[in-house]
């Protein structure tokens, strides 16, 4: 389904009733021709099998890869259309692209963990454990190059990323892997880290909105991280979930949705911060 969002009054003519978006949400999502279910067994959680979405270019020689990690909504349907449309744009460029699930195997889909702090601290911690997990899902496939992995996040899983891309985060993991090749942070809170002056074990990208009133992107610009690079860009008129196929909105009073401007320029970004790192 595609969305026409009412940008010609300007921003607040485009705010919509959270009705609306949930009935968007929880359309039915078409799926994607050559996508591959995965299972990944989880090492901090015994019994557990993170579930994913594979994607594969063309070719038979080994390929960089890219983890992708939804918000605190999970594999609703709107926030599926946006990552998967990250996936074949990756695809598209060379990436392998495994689209990652913490939230359905562990109960948590539906959005439940926006409504509270704490299930939003708690997936912060279980889920850098899962973007490792993955990477070595990924590392142990003969169609991947293990020394090119990257990991993209939005919100929730944004600010995972950017634990991921500490040393910090890195030393948490049962298997101490090597780190990431490099990481972008979609709309993160950029409290994850602890630190003003976080010690980075991969370059880390982050790309926030500016009219952004749930995670201000303005507090990622007074960062001065240490070990590796950091950049921040923050897109003009664009708030929360730029990247979302959803009318703008308020949501658990915030304002979230589409900006179809920021959403092609992060695009861009990413893939230009991905062959920087390679």
């Amino acid at each position: 389904m595609r969305l026409s969002l009412p940008f010609a009054n300007g921003l607040a003519g485009a705010v919509l009733a959270v009705g609306v978006m949930a009935a968007s949400l929880f359309m039915a999502v078409p799926a994607s021709a050559g996508v591959t279910p995965v299972s990944i067994r989880s090492s901090a959680e015994s019994g557990l099998a993170l579930r994913g979405q594979l994607y594969r270019p063309a070719g038979s020689r080994p390929a960089p890869a890219v983890i992708l990690m939804h918000g605190c909504g999970g594999w609703q349907p709107s926030v599926l259309r946006g990552l998967d449309a990250y996936a074949k744009f990756l695809v598209g460029e060379g990436f392998v692209v495994l689209n990652l699930d913490s939230f359905g195997p562990r109960g948590n889909a539906g959005g439940t963990v926006c409504q509270s702090l704490n299930r939003l601290s708690a997936a912060r911690r279980y889920r850098t454990n899962d973007a490792y997990d993955a990477m070595h899902f990924l590392k142990s496939q003969s169609y991947v190059d293990s020394d090119s992995i990257f990991l993209i996040g939005q919100s929730n899983g944004g600010s995972v990323a950017m634990i991921a891309a500490t040393q910090k985060g890195q030393a948490r993991h049962a298997r101490n892997e090597t780190g990431f090749r490099g990481v972008v942070a979609l709309y993160p809170w950029c409290g994850a880290t602890g630190s003003r002056r976080p010690s980075l074990s991969a370059p880390l990208l982050i790309l926030g909105g500016a009219l952004d009133d749930w995670v201000p992107a303005k507090d990622c610009q007074n960062f001065n991280a240490q070990g590796r690079n950091l950049r921040v860009k923050v897109f003009p008129n664009a708030a929360h979930s730029f990247d979302i196929p959803v009318p703008v909105h308020r949501y658990l009073g915030k304002l979230v949705g589409y900006n179809p401007s920021a959403a092609q320029s992060a695009r861009s970004e990413i893939i230009r911060f991905f062959r920087a790192q390679m």
